[in-house]
């Protein structure tokens, strides 16, 4: 019960941070330069140009991540699983950036509302790659920590330079990041429950069979709150959740008498 009444209210917490946050630099949005996204209209749902939120349901769908990142966060300790401490708490935060950069761009169109939105995408595959060769090569804390911080390094550098590139390169890395878990890393953790991942992969197979029908305006209604991409944003959540489950179904190596 305190875990989902903290993860409530810290979800609350941060919407009315991020609503605050957006009361002092709106309305108009047009002020700051366009995301590079309206080249393609961002999406099924319509601009609200008359609201501080542009896109609501895709702004509030983009709290589901805030909900799962805060319940992994907020995870009592469990001795039998090898996934916890501080990067189970990174997993879960990098989900709440997720969730807050991607209310910020649906909610401003904007290029820095852009950038939040896909920061926090690179975070997680960028932690998702990391944790896959660490695993798959025993590496310590130290360097697999040296390897994250270096491919985010370059992925929020070719955000900067080049963001027309944001969703090809976070496909790339989560395609890298994907093979190397299942080809490479699992094998070695028999025992961790891998039909979690498929649930997860799975979730996020939906989720990009619904955006590209939203992307593509193939199923549209621009003015209903029942939105595509919203639908993505859930589903997207949910994948995470599950892949928190599978790597916390992993046992410490010292128990499961498998690994390298």
């Amino acid at each position: 019960m305190r875990q989902l009444v903290g993860t409530i209210l810290l979800t609350i917490v941060t919407a009315a941070a991020t609503l605050a946050l957006l009361q002092v630099l709106g309305p108009d949005w047009t002020l700051f330069p366009p995301a590079t996204c309206l080249a393609t209209h961002c999406f099924c749902e319509i601009p609200h140009t008359d609201s501080l939120l542009l896109q609501p349901a895709n702004s509030w769908s983009s709290l589901g991540f805030g909900l799962v990142g805060f319940w992994i966060m907020l995870a009592p300790p469990r001795s039998e699983t090898a996934f916890g401490g501080l990067p189970a708490l990174w997993f879960g935060f990098t989900a709440v950036i997720i969730g807050v950069g991607s209310f910020l761009l649906h909610a401003t169109l904007t290029l820095w509302g852009q950038f939040y939105d896909v920061l926090g995408m690179y975070l997680l595959s960028g932690f998702l790659l990391a944790y896959a060769v660490q695993r798959w090569r025993g590496w310590s804390n130290s360097a697999a920590m040296a390897l994250y911080l270096a491919i985010c390094a370059i992925l929020i550098a070719l955000l900067w330079i080049m963001p027309e590139t944001r969703r090809w390169l976070f496909a790339a890395v989560l395609v890298v990041a994907l093979t190397i878990e299942l080809v490479m890393a699992r094998p070695l953790r028999p025992r961790v429950r891998v039909s979690l991942f498929g649930y997860g992969l799975l979730a996020n197979t939906i989720a990009f069979g619904i955006w590209i029908l939203d992307n593509t305006r193939t199923l549209c209604m621009p003015d209903s709150l029942l939105q595509g991409h919203a639908a993505w944003h859930l589903l997207g959540a949910v994948a995470v959740y599950f892949n928190y489950l599978y790597y916390r179904s992993e046992q410490p190596r010292a128990t499961s008498q498998v690994g390298p």
